[in-house]
């Protein structure tokens, strides 16, 4: 199956390391030098490629996912700092009968995670003595804080009941992938749920992974939404 990559940085090429293991030939490789102005993603270049993943910049990551939907290629997007947009592009999805599935974290053990963390909101929420805090730490590149991952987290555990003010901070230093940490506090005792990244390989890998499973389908999907499917 053919697979385009649309953003070739660290992650980029990490996904173009893994993809044969899932299935894929990579076809069409597009970056700031071969796709400055959109240029790759001309019908020719995307000819027999059911599928591509986005992992570029938060301007360019609207109109990639735009022109490829106008092309019948489904879309796997990592691209943050877009989503102002994004009633505008699931429009374009729907219009043009694609698939689209997003989100800034692919890891599946996140998307567990976050499964764990909504149950948790909604057991504390009925106990209030229990306050509750959030934080993350990245290595020290990673301009957004907090990160989006935390931001849905967050989200999380609002949708289900927790209402309560959460205690949000973020760190940013030396090369760490990634941890996320939520905990609830009493005057009796401490409950802390952390996830801890080792590698950028399970974000590329779970990628690979809602691209195999997006191949065919029609409509604008939240990878948490879809983690327990994926094949």
């Amino acid at each position: 199956m053919k697979l385009a990559i649309i953003g070739y940085g660290k992650m980029g090429r990490l996904i173009d390391r893994l993809a044969p293991e899932y299935g894929f030939e990579v076809k069409l490789r597009l970056n700031q030098e071969n796709n400055a102005r959109f240029e790759g993603l001309a019908k020719d270049n995307l000819d027999d490629i059911p599928v591509a993943v986005e992992f570029s910049t938060a301007q360019a990551a609207s109109e990639n996912i735009e022109r490829l939907a106008h092309h019948g290629v489904n879309v796997v997007t990592g691209t943050t700092g877009w989503f102002a947009e994004a009633g505008r592009v699931h429009d374009t999805v729907e219009r043009c009968g694609t698939g689209l599935v997003w989100s800034p974290n692919y890891s599946v053990g996140v998307g567990i995670f976050m499964q764990i963390v909504a149950q948790a909101a909604g057991l504390f929420a009925a106990q209030p003595e229990y306050g509750s805090w959030a934080w993350e730490i990245h290595h020290a590149a990673k301009k957004d804080a907090p990160s989006g991952t935390l931001l849905l987290l967050l989200e999380e555990m609002k949708k289900n009941g927790y209402g309560r003010p959460i205690d949000i901070s973020s760190s940013r230093a030396g090369l760490v992938p990634g941890t996320h940490e939520i905990g609830f506090d009493s005057a009796d005792d401490t409950i802390t749920l952390r996830h801890s990244a080792r590698n950028r390989e399970g974000f590329a890998r779970g990628a690979l992974r809602a691209a195999r499973w997006v191949v065919g389908k029609k409509g604008f999907f939240d990878f948490r939404d879809i983690v327990n499917e994926l094949p």
